[in-house]
């Protein structure tokens, strides 16, 4: 059962994972597939070495898991609940957006849809 301090660790981890704005972009780039340093870091124009910093920052927070490939090392989100809910983190973040219309056709929340008086 996590406890209160337990949560607050887990809610620690995944601000931390996410407050910077390279491993943003990576965790972006992992919840559309799977992905290797050297091509991240060539998708994300910066070096390998950051790039790997990251992953491994990402790694310690529990975020990704690292599948060695032979000489290579595929990283990807550490479990589908956990990219499930940062895609749903990611909707209701923009959902709020007063400039941005609801991404959600069925939406029943009172206010939500609605034009602005």
């Amino acid at each position: 059962m996590l406890t209160i301090s337990s949560r607050v660790d887990v809610m620690h981890r995944l601000g931390r994972a996410m407050a910077d704005p390279t491993r943003a972009r990576i965790l972006l780039q992992l919840l559309e597939r799977p992905g290797y340093p050297a091509v991240l870091a060539a998708e994300l124009e910066t070096s390998r070495a950051n790039v790997s910093n990251h992953l491994a920052c990402l790694r310690d927070c529990g975020i990704v898991v690292a599948e060695p490939q032979g000489r290579q090392t595929r990283y990807e989100i550490a479990d589908p609940h956990l990219g499930r809910a940062i895609a749903a983190l990611l909707a209701v973040t923009l959902a709020v957006d007063e400039g941005a219309p609801c991404i959600d056709g069925s939406c029943s929340l009172p206010g939500c849809c609605e034009a602005p008086a």
